[in-house]
């Protein structure tokens, strides 16, 4: 505490007035957090003690806003757990803009009881038009920035899907398909590259979608994965002339619904050993040896497995480290249902402006934390079986 005190006191001999309290200000927060940490890490900054709960791992840095000017503040990282400061603002970007769709449907008179009910419950009554507009107009910004940056370098493996959401359009409620686009990079790493509102998965929608994907950028596309949507599947052929890969759980599901109940495990259990072949060769082999056995009694489900069989199994011909990621969509799906489950509340939208103004914070928010993810979602020696882009890279690495 005395070397606190002490450089306190060269900083107050330093300063000017004008910056007097802005920087007093910063050291009171730097150090309030350095005391926060000692207490969730059960040692100080350097200390050797058995009661130790977890490591510091450097800082990460963070512009505070206050009322006296920008303060650049230094926020501790764990290696065990998180650490965000409780003085700081507590709202993230999506949920800013959950308040900022909230408040908008609040004043055009269009909100449920529930809708009501949340904003009394976050103090929002008697806020102006003027306020909502602002807010929005500072979330708006950060979104369209981030949904339409320009993509660098090579994608070799990109996934589709959408989810459907409602909102108000000339006084009626209708549903909009919400498209999202998650692609790994020549650097092994997972972004969110984009989203769209249309009123349906039409092949257009899905042709125009892709094209202003290739307009930001996007090249070097080896393979497509989503499920089995025509419109999808012809706007990849189209516009990215790329490998397509159904989804394989999405093909199971739907082979299972011409199966009949007592048979759908053990058709599955059939399925899977095409699944577990070492490579592509042998589980096409295995594939066609399962068809064969079904057709004399379902010949529906062995013709249905006879026209799938490229698509199901295109992952195979892909690095075999890459197969659990590529054969099917989960990963984007559990993305499309974190938007289900934060959207709940809403219900209705506005307008489809509030759909990419929440949505879009919640893609950004999921990017951010993929960027400072510690592991690659997949490794720079075998994305480099798929992109020249990675060359150079892994030379880097080694020198």
């Amino acid at each position: 505490m005395t070397d606190d005190m002490i450089a306190l006191q060269a900083l107050l001999a330093k300063q000017p007035d004008a910056d007097i309290v802005r920087e007093m200000l910063g050291f009171t927060a730097q150090r309030l957090m350095e005391l926060d940490v000692e207490t969730k890490t059960g040692a100080a900054h350097g200390e050797r003690s058995p009661d130790r709960l977890t490591q510091r791992n450097g800082y990460r840095d963070r512009s505070w806003e206050t009322r006296v000017g920008t303060i650049e503040l230094r926020i501790p990282k764990l290696r065990k757990g998180s650490y965000f400061p409780e003085f700081l603002e507590p709202r993230r970007v999506s949920e800013k803009a959950l308040t900022a769709v909230v408040q908008e449907a609040y004043i055009q008179g269009i909100s449920t009881r529930s809708v009501d009910e949340l904003v009394r419950a976050m103090g929002m009554s008697g806020i102006s038009k003027s306020q909502v507009s602002k807010l929005c107009q500072e979330i708006d910004e950060r979104v369209a920035s981030f949904l339409e940056r320009p993509l660098e370098g090579d994608w070799p493996y990109l996934w589709l899907d959408a989810t459907y959401l409602k909102v108000r359009r000339e006084g009626r409620v209708v549903s909009v398909a919400v498209v999202l686009a998650i692609g790994v990079n020549a650097d092994g790493r997972r972004e969110v590259l984009g989203m769209d509102i249309g009123l349906s998965e039409a092949e257009t929608f899905w042709v125009e979608f892709l094209r202003k994907l290739r307009r930001r950028g996007l090249t070097g596309v080896k393979l497509v994965v989503s499920d089995a949507h025509e419109g999808l599947k012809a706007a990849v052929t189209k516009v990215l002339g790329a490998t397509w890969q159904r989804c394989r759980v999405h093909f199971v599901r739907n082979l299972m619904a011409h199966a009949g109940k007592q048979g759908r495990r053990l058709i599955a259990a059939f399925i899977d050993t095409a699944f577990a072949q070492p490579d592509v060769t042998s589980a096409k082999a295995q594939w066609r040896q399962v068809a064969d056995q079904m057709r004399p009694k379902l010949p529906k489900l062995a013709a249905i497995m006879d026209e799938a069989e490229d698509d199901v199994l295109a992952y195979m011909t892909f690095p075999k480290a890459h197969w659990t990621k590529l054969h099917s969509t989960n990963g984007i799906e559990r993305l499309n249902g974190e938007i289900k489950r934060r959207t709940e509340v809403v219900g209705i939208f506005p307008n489809e402006a509030a759909i990419k103004r929440l949505v879009g914070a919640l893609l950004l928010e999921q990017n951010d934390e993929w960027a400072v993810q510690r592991c690659r979602y997949m490794t720079l020696a075998t994305i480099s079986e798929v992109s020249e882009d990675t060359v150079p890279m892994l030379a880097a690495v080694a020198s």
